[in-house]
């Protein structure tokens, strides 16, 4: 067999391991039953409790150190206290405060711990561990999941310089090439200095096109041109890329209002997300950075970065209960399959477990 008849045959089997992918993941997002009793089947669902449980163990390694800081002071309470009264919920809601949940959901979340208490009459303190479990999950569950069932679809993608907007952009690239979809990348954050070098670096990784114009450029026109390659091209996914905007920066906020008008006179049927990315490691201020751009943006979702590098994993709660934003992804390392679907079971069972 020659050079090109093995090559050949190397990008066959590739398209063909592509096109089941692709078969794979139509069937999750279907409402018919997923697995049969057929071979393929069983392998395909072999292959999603594969990834599941290694998306499991990434979580649960990401949120190591918010597992070794509020929650185990949480299970020191629970486990110091032979009687479960108003000072257990005193020293329990001093703690949720203390470990950037924030006084509002730190006091909601002990009221409604203690009407569950007093309705089950319940004094073992892992009981009170499970319900305490049963109300954070509850708080966290709904809407997570990314809308993309147009094509193209488009994610926008907003925050403040440094929270890891470039490379979450990137990682999401690679992940949604990698389940067979078309992305195209609008680098139309023209304003800071190497932010398009950045971003060129991270779309030859993931092997994705992107669309780009000298620094300083209009970013809606950037935004613009990507729409119409991914048109003209077929694409399942824009990804636009935005300056890192301060929420006090009226201008800034304007052109991000500029970008949404582009994006829905071009494609009025297309589903948008616009995610605010905030890093886990500020803690308290990024839950400020969240409400102080939903006055501004019309914000569907979060995604949390550097959730390994900090014991303030906790700050998705507040988040979710104040805001009603939903994270949609976190980011839980370095690797660029390091970014991760926000499962709150997974994350509450990580925590607890």
């Amino acid at each position: 067999m020659g050079l090109f008849d093995r090559w050949k045959k190397k990008n066959e089997q590739a398209e063909q391991e592509s096109r089941e992918r692709l078969a794979f993941l139509e069937k999750l997002s279907s409402d018919t039953p997923i697995f049969t009793d057929h071979e393929s089947d069983i392998q395909f669902q072999q292959e999603y409790e594969k990834e599941l449980e290694e998306s499991k163990n990434k979580i649960r390694e990401g949120l190591r150190k918010t597992k070794d800081g509020f929650v185990s002071r949480i299970e020191q309470i629970v486990n110091s206290f032979t009687k479960i009264d108003e000072d257990f919920f005193d020293e329990l809601e001093e703690t949720l405060i203390l470990s950037d949940i924030g006084a509002q959901t730190s006091a909601e979340i002990c009221e409604e711990l203690r009407d569950r208490v007093k309705k089950t009459g319940t004094t073992d303190p892992a009981e009170v561990k499970q319900i305490l479990k049963d109300i954070i999950s509850e708080i966290l569950t709904g809407g997570n999941d990314l809308h993309l069932n147009s094509k193209p679809s488009v994610i926008m993608v907003i925050g403040v310089n440094g929270a890891g907007k470039t490379t979450t952009i990137g990682k999401m690239a690679a992940r949604f090439r990698s389940n067979g979809k078309k992305v195209i990348v609008a680098a139309a954050d023209t304003f800071r200095a190497a932010a398009i070098d950045q971003l060129n670096v991270w779309t030859d990784r993931a092997g994705v096109d992107i669309i780009k114009h000298s620094e300083g450029s209009d970013p809606a026109a950037v935004v613009f041109d990507a729409i119409s390659a991914a048109k003209a091209r077929g694409a399942d996914i824009i990804l636009c890329d935005t300056a890192g905007r301060l929420h006090n920066k009226k201008n800034l906020m304007e052109e991000l209002k500029k970008i949404a008008r582009i994006i829905n006179r071009e494609l009025p049927e297309a589903c948008v997300e616009t995610l605010l990315v905030l890093d886990a490691t500020t803690g308290q201020n990024a839950v400020n950075q969240a409400r102080l751009f939903s006055e501004s943006a019309d914000i569907t979702g979060i995604v949390l970065t550097k959730l390994d590098g900090t014991a303030k994993g906790g700050i998705i709660i507040p988040i979710k209960n104040e805001l009603n934003l939903p994270v949609k992804l976190i980011g839980v390392g370095e690797k660029i399959d390091d970014l991760q679907p926000f499962i709150p079971e997974a994350y509450v069972d990580a925590l607890f477990e």
